[in-house]
């Protein structure tokens, strides 16, 4: 394992602490990007620190959040819906809902439950068919998403990257190109470059004035490709990202995944991102250090993943300051430990970015 820089080690340590809670004018407004769990993930972390509404809400660290979610998932109940309803997928937007709702009581189950039984109801998620009638109904899907997000009470703003109807295209190792995201992640095929269909699908002005008002900004946890990089495939995303005021942090995965990252250091997964991007969208990079138990790393590696290395050395190269720590939760399934990673962001959102070139 290369070894931190001396002042990012200090820097390191100095963020496990987490964050002092810090006067109300000095809250944060916070853009977190991805899809997947690994976006709910975050935001059930981040959550806790948003201000709550009401006359008698304590101020929080967090001021104003918006989550960009990813929209090009075509497989289970999402991809259902997507080709039954002309609509786009839900299935991530609404775990993201569930993840800054307030009414974690009956009405979240609801929204949470999947049907087990009927032969056109099977697998499908209530929230999901809930977005779908909202769609119907305003005939407008990033309407229908506000407004479900306003049942739940979300502590946040929950986006589309786009509403656009664009499908994923990946050209394998082997040149050749697969469409949709299902076949993509199915392809035993090493995916070289990940293309939107159309290439021109536009962004929402509310995500990009979220970037630019941000004061942290976040990427990741997610699937390198098909939850991360299909964001910042979006037009004027990644010239938001680059020209953003505000700190700008990737959250590298804990393990490799199959298809998407297999093999790939830390570095690697920035520096993939960037072959995308075609410009440098990060100020630091969180980085986990947890040694897994023995099961675990037999667990995974019975699916050929393993561990992401983390080269620190290289990711400094690309001008990304390293912050590494444990940030993992080991369950059954690996994830990252809202706390800890939240208590690290909401620190780094309290420093002054770092000079850019």
């Amino acid at each position: 394992m290369n070894t931190l820089a001396p002042e990012n080690a200090e820097l390191s340590r100095r963020l496990a602490a987490g964050p002092e809670v810090p006067a109300p004018a000095s809250a944060l407004r916070v853009v977190a990007i991805g899809g997947g769990t690994g976006l709910s993930t975050l935001l059930h972390g981040l959550r806790e620190h948003v201000t709550a509404s009401g006359p008698a809400a304590q101020p929080g660290l967090i001021a104003d959040l918006a989550a960009v979610v990813c929209v090009t998932d075509d497989g289970g109940s999402s991809g259902r819906l997507r080709k039954g309803f002309n609509m786009l997928p839900p299935g991530d937007l609404r775990n993201c809902m569930l993840a800054l709702s307030e009414q974690e009581d009956l009405l979240a189950q609801v929204f949470a439950h999947r049907f087990r039984a009927g032969e056109s109801l099977k697998g499908h998620n209530f929230g999901n068919l809930f977005v779908a009638a909202l769609t119907e109904i305003t005939g407008d899907f990033g309407h229908a998403i506000q407004l479900a997000s306003k049942i739940l009470a979300t502590r946040g703003r929950i986006y589309p990257v786009t509403t656009a109807n664009a499908t994923l295209v990946a050209r394998m190792d082997d040149g050749s190109l697969v469409r949709g995201e299902t076949n993509i992640t199915a392809s035993p095929l090493r995916i070289a470059e990940l293309m939107l269909d159309p290439p021109d699908a536009a962004p929402l002005p509310e995500t990009l004035e979220a970037i630019a008002r941000a004061d942290l900004i976040t990427v990741g946890p997610g699937s390198l490709y098909t939850s991360l990089i299909t964001n910042l495939l979006v037009q004027g995303i990644p010239a938001a990202l680059a020209g953003a005021r505000g700190v700008r942090a990737f959250i590298c995965n804990l393990m490799s995944e199959a298809n998407e990252s297999l093999g790939l250091t830390a570095s690697e997964h920035i520096e993939r991102i960037y072959e995308h991007t075609h410009a440098p969208i990060f100020d630091y990079a969180l980085v986990n250090t947890t040694d897994f138990s023995a099961e675990t790393l037999a667990r995974y590696a019975a699916e050929g993943a393993a561990p992401i290395v983390p080269d620190f050395e290289r990711i400094e190269a690309l001008g990304v300051r390293c912050i590494a720590g444990d940030f993992a939760s080991e369950e059954q399934v690996v994830r990252h430990a809202p706390g800890r990673v939240t208590g690290a962001l909401l620190a780094l959102g309290r420093t002054a970015p770092p000079s850019r070139a």
